[in-house]
């Protein structure tokens, strides 16, 4: 029988309902497409046409989608489609340094190496003009893109209707029936900001919230086991960020190699789970000689990032063994630095957006960014926001580590039904909960059981 796994992946809901016929065409080239009148895709198609340029006019494949025989045929596969956006396959890596999606070749050896001799004034500006006419850039879609998720629920909104039935059961997204997730993170830079951690935690802790810090385990500072025991200790958690931070992890395969040995012992002395690469560069492809748990270099959208790109989801996934838990928010340097703002309006709009349909909130403040009193106000602000939303929208704030037991139990959890009535088996299935998927309109709604 016709699947698309992705789907029941992310509903885990029965494959009964997953009857999509694919009628993509792998012989033409692949391009972008709408599916619906927001939900951006990149693929190819049996019918209509795709587009080099998200900008230009696009062929909604919604248009072709008919019902034949009890499957829902639709013109591309709709895995491929959405592992093409998560892998961010979309992105033109002709310009790319080395063999990795790494974009600025020289220049960007050239500003790493000449980085430590350059006053803080002069990066910003450097990065300011490397980083102009991103607000021009309509995909993926400032300030979060969500084209993914949206391709999903239009995939469930066709499933119901072939099926016939009213709605579909299944495992919702968070334990507990929380109608979101939340999680602060810190990667460390300097010497500075490792030496102010202590008070950042007690700023978190004032606020009830727990973090994970990333330490970078080569060349910028020392973080002795005492230190990282300190973190530990308190609650908190420990990640590996990079191997030096020099901008290079990712710039060719040989380099990678000889890196990502030594990164793996961090991830072993550090008693570390997760890591996040410097300056969120990456190439997916290589994940796999990396030995985490997870990964949380891949943002939403990296429109104010130096590589470009970004997931387009809300929701974690996997890339092989590894669980991406992306960045779904703009970094603290991006909105200090680069848009000149200390207020929290950017971070409460990512937030509504994020929660309209129960995502990941995911946040990336550096403890060196937030040593000035303007920024970490500013800070303060945004932790104050933050626990105001965890406690009125019944959101789950908790750490990285959390996110990954979760959604790696989830991702085994199985919807069972007997007797006319639905339960759920796997470890964990004691905080798991049924959910249901309906439509109104032409919009997909989801109610708990």
């Amino acid at each position: 029988m016709p699947t698309s796994q992705a789907f029941v992946e992310y509903f885990r809901c029965s494959q009964d309902y997953a009857n999509f016929e694919s009628a993509g065409d792998s012989r033409v080239p692949a391009g972008f497409f709408r599916f619906g009148t927001d939900a951006i895709c990149f693929g190819q198609l049996s019918a209509g046409f795709v587009a080099a340029d998200a900008k230009a006019e696009l062929h909604d494949a919604g248009s072709d989608v008919r019902v034949e025989n009890g499957l829902c045929v639709i013109s591309f596969d709709p895995d491929g489609v959405i592992e093409n956006l998560r892998r961010e396959r979309y992105i033109d890596n002709e310009n790319s340094a080395g063999d990795g999606p790494i974009p600025g070749g020289f220049v960007r050896k050239a500003y790493y190496a000449a980085r430590p001799l350059l006053p803080v004034s002069v990066r910003k500006h450097l990065q300011r003009m490397s980083l102009k006419g991103w607000d021009q850039r309509t995909f993926p879609a400032w300030p979060v893109d969500r084209s993914v998720d949206k391709t999903l629920e239009k995939l469930m909104l066709l499933a119901i209707r072939t099926a016939g039935v009213k709605e579909v059961p299944f495992i919702w997204f968070w334990p507990e029936g929380k109608m979101g997730c939340a999680i602060m993170t810190h990667d460390v830079e300097t010497k500075a900001g490792l030496d102010f951690c202590p008070s950042l935690m007690d700023l978190n802790d004032s606020y009830g919230i727990k973090s994970s810090f990333q330490i970078i385990p080569e060349g910028r500072y020392q973080a002795t086991n005492q230190i990282l025991d300190g973190i530990r200790n308190r609650g908190f958690e420990v990640n590996v960020h990079d191997w030096n931070h020099d901008g290079h992890l990712f710039s060719n395969s040989e380099l990678f190699l000889s890196r990502v040995a030594k990164i793996n012992q961090a991830v072993e002395q550090f008693e570390a789970k997760g890591f996040r690469s410097g300056g969120l560069y990456r190439n997916l492809n290589w994940y796999n000689s990396l030995n985490f748990c997870y990964d949380m270099s891949v943002p939403n959208m990296g429109n104010l990032d130096p590589q470009p790109g970004g997931c387009c989801t809300v929701m974690p996934y996997f890339i092989g063994d590894i669980l991406e838990i992306p960045l779904t928010t703009t970094q603290d340097y991006s909105l200090f630095e680069i848009l000149r703002d200390f207020s929290i309006e950017v971070w409460k709009r990512q937030i509504d957006l994020i929660l309209e349909r129960q995502g990941l909130i995911s946040f990336d403040v550096h403890p060196d960014y937030v040593i000035e009193t303007r920024a970490r106000d500013t800070y303060s602000r945004l932790l104050d926001h933050l626990t105001s939303i965890v406690s009125k929208r019944d959101v789950w704030l908790t750490l990285p580590g959390e996110v990954n037991q979760w959604w790696r139990q989830r991702s085994q959890m199985k919807l069972v039904e007997s007797n006319g009535r639905f339960h759920i088996e796997g470890p964990g299935k004691e905080r798991a909960r049924i959910a249901y998927a309906r439509v109104e309109g032409e919009r997909v709604v989801y109610t708990l059981a």
